[in-house]
């Protein structure tokens, strides 16, 4: 097994060693690392790992001091807890380490949705507004709700957990899904390419621990899908009536009917570009394969 001992002795030899020798090569490997660093530290912050990162730290501190005045006993005792360091990271971080990764997959790398298919978060201006209707009736009358609206990232587990509904969207069905005592009211709504896929569905809980405790279950499933994938998660809280939209780990509170339109437009707006992207790609594939027949 690696010693995190040893892969910190190495990490420092190969920075004075980077230091020592500077050349334009150098420069650009130092800031890539420094930004891997950066973006680490990122995502660690405000949750339970970054308590872990901050006692690793302390360790490692402990180890090089006690190496520097040779306490010979404290470091014999240090070292084998490094020794066994690799394995409790993995474990303390697999969250975290989950999360980076789904991060980096659903990265916004040009034309990296050209080759999904068309995809329309809201696929129409009556779809948009049958949505604002349900949102606004329901904050009204102080009735909760969550509702996921899917957009790169793929929710077929969290469709799976629920019941199927494959239906248009109307503000209708919305208030009655959501209608307290009804079979379906007690979850999350998804809506994937223009209409309401499945109710009922459960939704993971973010475990970050700087959210309000004022901020409910239904906040917290919000936010927890918000921060695992790319969908746009939009609350109505039964206490308050307040509307809000959870996207990227971040939660947006107080919404009225022009912020909501924005926020639905928008994702049309990005499903058109995505359309338009795949059909351009189909142009130009379609074009150089006539040339390779022609060929």
């Amino acid at each position: 097994m690696v010693q995190i001992s040893y892969l910190w002795q190495q990490f420092l030899l190969l920075m004075s060693s980077l230091v020592g020798s500077l050349s334009w090569r150098n420069v650009l490997d130092i800031l890539i690392v420094a930004m891997a660093i950066y973006y680490v530290i990122k995502l660690v912050r405000q949750t339970r790992a970054n308590s872990v990162l901050k006692g690793l730290a302390v360790v490692l501190l402990l180890t090089w001091f006690s190496d520097m005045l040779e306490l010979n006993a404290l470091n014999w005792i240090l070292r084998q807890i490094m020794n066994t360091g690799v394995v409790v990271l993995v474990v303390l971080f697999q969250p975290e380490l989950r999360r980076g990764l789904e991060q980096i997959g659903r990265s916004n790398i040009p034309g990296s949705g050209v080759l999904i298919g068309d995809h329309k978060p809201m696929s129409s201006e009556h779809d948009i507004q049958e949505m604002i209707h349900a949102l606004t009736n329901l904050s009204r009358r102080k009735v909760g709700a969550l509702i996921v609206i899917e957009n790169r990232t793929g929710l077929n587990d969290i469709i799976a957990s629920g019941t199927m509904i494959d239906a248009e969207i109307s503000s209708g069905l919305i208030e009655n899904i959501f209608e307290p005592n009804t079979p379906l009211h007690d979850g999350a709504v998804v809506v994937r390419s223009g209409r309401i896929t499945a109710a009922a569905c459960f939704l993971p809980l973010s475990e970050n621990s700087s959210i309000s405790r004022e901020l409910g279950t239904r906040h917290r499933a919000a936010l927890g899908i918000s921060e695992t994938t790319d969908a746009t998660v939009l609350i109505v809280s039964e206490e308050t009536g307040t509307i809000s939209m959870a996207h990227d780990g971040r939660l947006t509170r107080y919404l009225d009917a022009k912020a909501l339109y924005g926020i639905l437009a928008e994702l049309m707006k990005s499903g058109d570009e995505q359309s338009g992207a795949r059909r351009l790609f189909t142009r130009v594939a379609g074009k150089s394969g006539k040339d390779g027949k022609a060929q």
